[in-house]
């Protein structure tokens, strides 16, 4: 068996110890603003109920929980064990193993859709991106879809600055961040890779992956949202910062000034001899 990865640590330290994942896309604007952008586009873009969805770090089930209730099959692999035993728990009629999204324990072509919307960003070296990617297609059957979420190279700076945590000690951090796209945990958050645009494109490709199509998530105005605030604060400009997103998804000008891009490509529906 292969050796676990130097960051695996680090990354399930975080989701352990420091940050609690399971209502992040809950608690604050923002997060509801990727929620529900994320929940429209994979039901634009994912095949009719019932499909097998295979969701690779998955977490406690924030998205495996609203695809099981539109009557897809749902299982979650994740990285940290907490997150696999809390998508059990909170959807009994999902199934959740822990994995690793670069050897899934998971047979060939079992899944009609396979989604990865967190593990490339915690993996910080090009290949393993691509042997994530790589694996995603072996377990997806001919003419099913891959997606897979991405952080913007120019999320963290744009996030830090609406959140008034820009100073002497992180603006070095955040610029080393900007030119490499590796993410120095004393930014906040764990260690971590920002893709630009075209670099998933390649990326996909390099995996075997045709035709990848890349879609902002949250548009170009979602730093214009208050930092905190609940659901029912949500008014007329969280339904602008709405309506600007989805008319921006495609629009190659401005998918860097999304906070995440949703990068989706279909297999061919028979595999290469």
């Amino acid at each position: 068996m292969s050796q676990p990865h130097p960051l695996e640590p680090d990354v399930v330290r975080y989701y352990t110890e420091v940050f609690v994942e399971a209502d992040r896309l809950e608690r604050s604007p923002h997060g509801r603003l990727e929620a529900t952008r994320t929940r429209d586009l994979l039901s634009r873009l994912l095949p009719p109920a019932p499909a097998m969805v295979l969701d690779v770090g998955g977490g406690p089930g924030a998205h495996a929980g609203w695809l099981a209730a539109a009557g897809h099959r749902v299982h979650v692999v994740d990285l940290v064990p907490a997150h696999a035993a809390a998508a059990r728990r909170a959807y009994p009629e999902v199934t959740a193993t822990v994995g690793d999204a670069r050897r899934l324990p998971v047979a060939g072509a079992v899944a009609d859709v396979t989604l990865l919307l967190g593990p490339l960003y915690h993996l910080t070296d090009q290949a393993d991106r691509v042997a994530a990617l790589r694996e995603a297609a072996r377990v997806t059957r001919p003419g099913g879809v891959v997606a897979a979420a991405t952080i913007s190279r120019h999320a963290p700076f744009m996030d830090l600055i609406r959140q008034g945590r820009v100073d002497d000690r992180t603006r070095p951090a955040l610029l080393a961040a900007y030119e490499t796209g590796v993410n120095d945990p004393v930014s906040g958050f764990t260690t971590a890779y920002f893709h630009r645009p075209d670099e998933i494109v390649d990326e996909f490709r390099a995996a075997g992956l045709p035709a990848p199509r890349r879609y902002g998530i949250e548009g170009p105005l979602w730093p214009l949202l208050p930092v905190t605030g609940g659901p029912d604060e949500d008014g007329p400009l969280f339904a602008e910062v709405l309506r600007c997103a989805a008319l921006t998804e495609c629009d190659p000008e401005v998918l860097g000034a999304s906070s995440h891009l949703l990068t989706v490509a279909r297999l061919p529906q028979s595999r290469p001899a």
